[in-house]
C-alpha cells in the first residue's frame, strides 16, 4: 500500500495505483483533519487526484512528477503555520 497513516498525516509513496484512491478517502474521511504528505510520491492515479481536488487536505511537499507538480499541486491548499 502506498497510502498510509504516519501520525497526524497521511503519506503517499512511490506510484499510487487506484485502489489508493478508496484508502486515501477512507482515511481522510474518518479524520477529516489530517494532511497528506506527498513528498515520496511517484506517480499518482487521477482517481487519488480526485480524492485530493474534492477532499482539499492540507498537502506538504512536492510532487515528483512534474505535470502533476504544475498542474495540480498548485491548487491543493498548503498547510496552516502554526
Amino acid at each position: 500500500m502506498s497510502a498510509e497513516r504516519d501520525g497526524e498525516v497521511i503519506r503517499l509513496m512511490g506510484d499510487c495505483p487506484a485502489g489508493d484512491a478508496e484508502t486515501l478517502l477512507a482515511l481522510l474521511q474518518q479524520e477529516p483533519g489530517l494532511g497528506v504528505d506527498v513528498t515520496e510520491a511517484g506517480g499518482l492515479h487521477t482517481a487519488v487526484v480526485q480524492v485530493l481536488l474534492a477532499l482539499r487536505p492540507a498537502v506538504r511537499g512536492e510532487l515528483r512528477d512534474p505535470f502533476l507538480n504544475h498542474w495540480i499541486r498548485p491548487l491543493l491548499p498548503e498547510p496552516s503555520p502554526r
